[in-house]
């Protein structure tokens, strides 16, 4: 596919995926989804990539739904949103939950509607200083959708999930990350850098062992006690026979960096 809202890149263990309509604050339309659905499908297909980035092109990340992708007038016929979240959306969420390696999404701006949720799909969240999160879903008479009304909750508490949802309200970074709805905020000038350096470090990790970490901290929400000690040991005894294992204490013992295997 040749990609046109998107910028598709690998390297050194590292997928990047850019949404690329900066003139729309990289909302989405159909052909993005389509074209961000290709890609992912190769980042799982490929052995090489080990960590994937997630980021916009521009001065915002994603400001969700493009309204006139789907335009909608009063007195016109009504829209399926139903089926624009079946084909679209929910594939996308649980292709990025899914992938079994880690997905890091670095908000270089304003997150509003989808493009939020899209974030908070990721393992990890990075975002600058003078970036914000919107659920702007309330001010078109909406639900949060792409997994908000999963991942609010589930991340900074009901109360907070509640009034994030029904007020609208824009939420700085810095905030974002102190109410633990996004890893980290970093300074503007220091954004790049970092979102570098952290990807880096994940390629280098063991791939296996994160991707297990990903499958048991996703579980850990629905399942019981018992059910996540089961899983945990399930878990631990495959990946004490993997090679990433021997390697680690091999390292440890011997004082050096590992050299983890890829996928």
């Amino acid at each position: 596919m040749n990609y046109e809202q998107i910028r598709f890149e690998t390297g050194d263990g590292i997928a990047r995926v850019t949404l690329n309509r900066p003139d729309r604050l990289n909302s989405f339309t159909a052909q993005m989804h389509a074209e961000l659905r290709d890609a992912l499908a190769r980042v799982a297909a490929d052995a090489d990539v080990r960590t994937l980035l997630l980021t916009g092109a521009g001065r915002g990340f994603c400001a969700g739904q493009d309204l006139g992708d789907r335009s909608v007038a009063p007195g016109g016929a009504p829209v399926d949103l139903g089926e624009s979240i079946e084909n679209n959306y929910r594939p996308l969420v649980l292709a990025l939950r899914n992938l079994p390696l880690p997905v890091v999404c670095a908000v270089n701006g304003v997150a509003a509607g989808a493009g939020v949720n899209l974030a908070l799909a990721c393992d990890l969240v990075v975002a600058c200083r003078s970036a914000s999160f919107i659920q702007a879903f309330c001010r078109i008479g909406l639900v949060p959708d792409s997994g908000g009304t999963y991942f609010l909750p589930r991340l900074v508490g009901s109360a907070r999930a509640m009034g994030l949802a029904m007020l609208g309200d824009r939420i700085p970074a810095e905030q974002a990350a102190d109410w633990g709805l996004i890893w980290k905020c970093v300074d503007d000038d220091q954004f790049v850098p970092a979102v570098d350096a952290l990807v880096a470090q994940l390629a280098q990790s063991s791939t296996r062992g994160l991707a297990a970490l990903k499958r048991a901290m996703h579980a850990s929400a629905d399942n019981a006690l018992e059910q996540q000690l089961d899983l945990e040991r399930d878990l631990q005894r495959a990946l004490g026979f993997g090679p990433d294992y021997r390697e680690g204490v091999a390292a440890f013992l011997e004082k050096r960096p590992p050299r983890f295997s890829g996928r």
